[in-house]
């Protein structure tokens, strides 16, 4: 049982790598807790947003995660 995790933008330069499959967690909280503290870090930001599944989320500690589901972490758009 896992999960696909995706990362977009600067957050792919921290993670090392466009994605990953780690084992299943049942939160948001500890999917994080099991990464490498300088990648959980960045992806604690106040400003990067994530999807479960192609959904945005308002609130991180929302979902129950289930086997084969994908999350996706936004960093902040800039640009103008």
């Amino acid at each position: 049982m896992a999960l696909n995790l995706v990362f977009l933008g600067r957050l792919e330069d921290v993670a090392g790598g466009g994605s990953r499959v780690i084992p299943l967690a049942v939160t948001i909280d500890a999917v994080l807790d099991g990464l490498e503290p300088e990648l959980a870090s960045a992806l604690r930001g106040p400003r990067v947003k994530l999807a479960v599944n192609g959904i945005l989320l308002q609130d991180m500690d929302a979902p129950v995660l289930k086997d084969g589901d994908e999350i996706a972490f936004l960093p902040p758009v800039s640009g103008g």
